[in-house]
């Protein structure tokens, strides 16, 4: 039994990660696919320790919870709707009225300061840097998830998060207005024998319908990425779903404590809207590391030999990767893009997209945008092709980095680097002849 559960953790750690399309058939290289996004999102979600970015999230949401009500009611009495999300907001809290009632009285006692003199100043500047950073959050940590190193720009970060503002509030009257609208509609028809159970259908299906849209949505815009629709969906109706279950248990939570916890009191509300916050972003993060672990499950074949892979083969991707861009770059042919050197060489993405960014930081490559309308980066030489020989290249790699170190060289140790330069010299002194562009 050992030596089965041995195996198997191999297999799910190693093997199955070595396994190309072409080797096996494609249901079964479906089902594959399966287990390793389910296994690649449990362990970077483990790994990331997404559970302590959902409880900064849970602070960051505590600060700014009144302010944003505070802005959707704001908005909602714009339209004269103001009582369709007061409905929404009590029904959040299920069993626990008295919690909504005292948010309301916050956001009222708010929204009333906010129109007196000096305040009106003061009230503004905490509203928005409590909306911003929270917002400002959830971008970082999306992006985080997504290894995306550039949040966006200062002028997109202003348009996205109000339209967020603005769009929010929208949300949840319509959310409000689709579930009275329909409990209305199905009195109506609750003398008809097979209209009546599709109705109440319906409106159990609203709150869900309305959960997969939202957490779709934060999937495919709140990284600074292009998220593929279907990967958002697919997650977003699965965390959707987990969130609307783990609703209907907090509202119970609620009840059970209200009934037999009579130490609590009015106080009960707190803990438990605490924890429904935290569990609310830990399944969300969950979802957006599912979305990611879904998209880019392609991008992890072969990850433990990337991850160890010796300096020798990595030396040979580099000079194979060089030698492609420069021999096309000659024949004026249209520049390689990462995932055609990949797919056209076998050589994992994620060791592609390593050496290139290596290979720009050495200053040998230069990103070029081949079709405007797609963003579709591709990849040609940043110095003259008749002088990048192969000396060059591995001279810039192997000096590439700090060597501002206070280890004596000049005295101490200076037969040990002087050893080491006449070897690099004479290993060089072979290849300084052979054009990158002629391999």
């Amino acid at each position: 039994m050992t030596k089965r559960i041995a195996a198997l953790w191999k297999f799910l750690t190693y093997d199955i990660w070595r396994i190309t399309e072409d080797e096996v058939t494609k249901t079964t290289f479906s089902v594959y696919n399966v287990i390793k996004t389910v296994y690649l999102c449990i362990n970077r979600f483990t790994k990331d320790r997404l559970i302590n970015k959902a409880s900064a999230l849970t602070y960051s949401t505590l600060l700014a919870i009144v302010p944003m009500l505070a802005v959707a009611f704001a908005i909602a009495r714009g339209f004269g709707l103001d009582n369709l999300l007061e409905y929404q907001v009590k029904h959040a809290f299920g069993g626990y009225p008295e919690a909504a009632e005292v948010i309301l009285n916050f956001v009222n006692s708010y929204l009333s300061e906010t129109k007196n003199g000096v305040f009106i100043g003061v009230g503004l500047v905490m509203l928005l840097w409590s909306v911003i950073n929270l917002i400002n959050n959830m971008e970082a940590t999306f992006n985080r998830i997504w290894q995306v190193k550039k949040a966006r720009r200062m002028y997109r970060k202003i348009t996205d998060y109000f339209s967020m503002l603005l769009l929010i509030p929208i949300l949840l009257v319509v959310s409000g207005g689709l579930s009275i609208y329909m409990s209305t509609a199905l009195k109506h028809v609750e003398d008809f024998t097979l209209l009546a159970p599709l109705g109440k259908f319906l409106v159990r299906l609203i709150p869900f319908v309305l959960t997969w849209f939202m957490f779709t949505a934060l999937y495919i815009f709140m990284p600074n990425t292009k998220v593929q629709f279907r990967h958002a969906l697919v997650s977003g109706i699965l965390a959707g779903t987990v969130h609307q279950a783990f609703q209907y248990l907090y509202i119970g939570g609620q009840l059970w404590v209200s009934r037999y916890n009579a130490i609590y009191g009015s106080f009960a509300a707190l803990p438990l809207f605490l924890l429904w916050l935290q569990i609310s972003w830990t399944i969300c993060l969950f979802g957006a590391q599912l979305t990611y672990a879904g998209q880019n499950i392609n991008k992890f074949s072969f990850d433990k030999d990337t991850r160890n892979i010796s300096r020798r083969y990595r030396d040979f991707i580099a000079v194979l990767i060089m030698s492609l861009i420069a021999r096309r770059f000659a024949k004026g042919e249209p520049p390689y893009t990462a995932e055609s050197i990949s797919e056209e060489c076998q050589i994992p993405i994620r060791l592609t997209n390593r050496t290139l960014d290596e290979l720009q930081e050495i200053h040998l490559l230069n990103e070029v945008v081949t079709d405007e309308k797609s963003d579709e980066i591709a990849y040609q030489p940043a110095v003259d092709i008749n002088r990048l020989s192969v000396a060059m290249l591995l001279d810039r790699l192997d000096c590439h980095g700090s060597e501002d170190f206070k280890i004596d060289t000049e005295k101490e140790f200076h037969g040990q680097w002087e050893a080491l330069i006449s070897a690099r010299k004479e290993y060089y002194r072979c290849a300084d002849e052979v054009l990158l562009k002629d391999l």
